[in-house]
């Protein structure tokens, strides 16, 4: 093993002062679980730079209409993250597009009560308001009649990508994929890629391929933000639900992808969190145990262990550690939700006052009301 040092990608470089045992144990963990991640921060570079110049385009084509104002995209997922636990070819690209309102309307959110879940869902009421005192040449949805807005072809947001009076995630959808497929010889992008809109009622999703054969996967999630906070409501449906098109469920990616980010500028040079974070994935992979939960005891534990601990040297230290955290979790059956009630919570994550003030949630609360799934949960992860 040690003949073969040299052939380590950069990132599992380690200082010569480092036990030559653990280097050689954390070199047999990373071919093992086929840690040499592919190069996410330059692939999703190119993807950011591909949608922020889709956007500059739907700005110049949609000018002056009723359509929802495309903010700058925000990377969020494993993949943005940096330790997306997947091979390659199975890297999916995610880029969430927060939506505006455009001038004459303004979004209400008002909450959806539909099953019991831990996860918020709400509608966004779309209204009309009045622009006539405004100085941009447009004409008021409010105050000019039906036959001078047909005459000069303008249509209410109501109109187009609603139902009633709530925006509708798959109309917008549509709308965005229509326009992907049109505008894209447009991009400059277009003369390296081509593009090729996948089915997706929710969101729009592009497979990206070079003349080398090369593809990527990306997928535009769409948002609407909750006050200035980092909490959004997504068009993104869960695994287990398919909520109806006026739906759109709370989401914490993008606060999530802004924890990582800020751990990253303060955590050492080579800081093992996220190879930690795709040792413990393959680990729990096809066993049954969610990559949200494991995602939730690493930024528990980001946040309990210095981040001077988290150190390369560490990483087999820091592995043990979120097993740990987490079978302690699966026996007490309660797991708590990061970003609720959580006072540990670092200064720079903006969130709604309901979710400061709120009860910590419960990840494993399926598990304390079905002793049996507790159980078979505990077997299973003994096993491992």
């Amino acid at each position: 093993i040690c003949e073969v040092d040299d052939s380590r990608d950069s990132e599992s470089e380690e200082s010569e002062e480092e036990n030559p045992a653990e280097m050689n144990m954390n070199w047999i963990f990373s071919r093992r679980f086929q840690l040499s991640v592919p190069k996410l921060a330059s692939r999703r570079q190119v993807v950011q730079d591909l949608l922020s110049d889709l956007l500059y385009v739907s700005h110049r084509l949609f000018s002056g209409s009723f359509f929802p104002v495309l903010e700058p995209v925000i990377g969020v997922g494993s993949a943005c993250e940096g330790w997306c636990p997947h091979k390659e070819e199975d890297v999916v690209y995610c880029m969430f597009v927060p939506l505006k309102p455009p001038p004459g309307h303004v979004f209400h959110l008002e909450p959806h009560t539909t099953r019991d879940t831990l996860q918020r869902s709400m509608c966004v009421r779309v209204e009309r308001v009045c622009t006539c005192t405004r100085k941009q040449n447009l004409l008021c949805l409010l105050h000019h009649s039906e036959e001078e807005l047909k005459r000069n072809q303008v249509a209410s947001l109501l109109h187009t990508l609603c139902t009633g009076p709530y925006l509708d995630v798959e109309k917008i959808a549509l709308w965005f994929q229509t326009f992907v497929i049109s505008a894209w010889p447009a991009v400059p992008q277009s003369c390296h890629y081509d593009v090729r809109v996948l089915p997706s009622s929710r969101s729009c999703k592009m497979k990206l391929t070079k003349a080398s054969g090369r593809s990527l996967l990306v997928e535009t999630i769409f948002g609407v933000q909750q006050g200035d906070s980092d909490i959004f409501l997504s068009s993104q449906p869960t695994d287990a639900w398919l909520p109806p098109s006026t739906v759109w469920l709370e989401s914490c990616a993008v606060a999530e992808a802004k924890f990582f980010r800020q751990v990253a500028r303060q955590a050492p040079p080579h800081s093992c969190h996220l190879k930690c974070l795709r040792l413990c994935a393959r680990l729990l992979e096809d066993s049954g145990f969610s990559i949200y939960a494991l995602k939730t005891t690493v930024m528990h534990l980001l946040t309990l262990i210095p981040l001077s601990e988290w150190q390369q040297g560490y990483l087999l230290l820091r592995v043990d550690d979120t097993m740990r955290y987490l079978r302690c979790c699966l026996e007490e059956k309660c797991l708590k939700h990061f970003f609720f009630g959580n006072e540990d919570m670092p200064e720079e994550i903006s969130l709604p006052p309901t979710f400061q003030e709120a009860q910590p949630l419960n990840l494993f609360q399926h598990l304390a009301q079905d002793s049996a799934a507790q159980t078979e949960a505990m077997q299973k992860f003994d096993e491992l």
